[in-house]
């Protein structure tokens, strides 16, 4: 087969003019994308893209130019948004020492200290709940504890969707009021 009538047969549809174009120019690609990444996996992530896209946009393909060069612009393309995206990931970085061979990654997760805070402040708002009326109390305890969603409270207890929506509000306008007193 011709890498243009492939290109026609690909246009509608036929399964066996994509795997003739991407047996023909698989290398070429991969190839390519080894050069610029020179990591393997990389390289074969971004051509399997590459074909991807190329066949998902095949109708606009321009007959002018050849075919290998519309695959590399597309893999060059997405190599660049490859290298923007790991940049862009890598932005919470400190540089220490002034030495550019590594990076020093912020620990986000929390410290032993912010445990225990965490399950003070945890303790602090339970006892405020138990303030609250039952009927308060167990919205509240359904809703953010539990974590059901509104139809599955009404439905637990046998209430109007609304009157469930009512009834936390003022539950939480109830419970802000008792915080603040503190």
């Amino acid at each position: 087969m011709e890498v243009k009538t492939a290109i026609e047969k690909a246009k509608k549809n036929e399964q066996i003019a994509f795997n003739f174009l991407l047996d023909t120019f698989w290398n070429d690609i991969y190839g390519f994308q080894l050069k610029r990444t020179e990591n393997e996996n990389d390289a074969e992530d971004i051509t399997i893209q590459t074909f991807s896209k190329a066949f998902d946009k095949i109708h606009t393909y321009n007959p002018d130019y050849e075919f290998k060069t519309w695959l590399i612009a597309i893999s060059k393309n997405l190599h660049i948004d490859l290298v923007r995206k790991r940049k862009s990931s890598v932005s919470n970085t400190v540089n220490t020492n002034n030495n550019d061979d590594y990076h020093q990654i912020m620990d986000e997760s929390p410290s032993p200290e912010d445990n225990i805070i965490t399950q003070q402040n945890l303790a602090k708002l339970l006892r405020d709940i138990k303030k609250l009326k039952p009927h308060y109390q167990e919205v509240i305890n359904l809703r953010y504890f539990q974590e059901l969603s509104y139809q599955e409270i009404s439905e637990q207890l046998n209430e109007p969707m609304n009157n469930v929506k009512v009834k936390l509000l003022r539950a939480k306008k109830l419970l802000a009021e008792i915080i603040k007193k503190k």
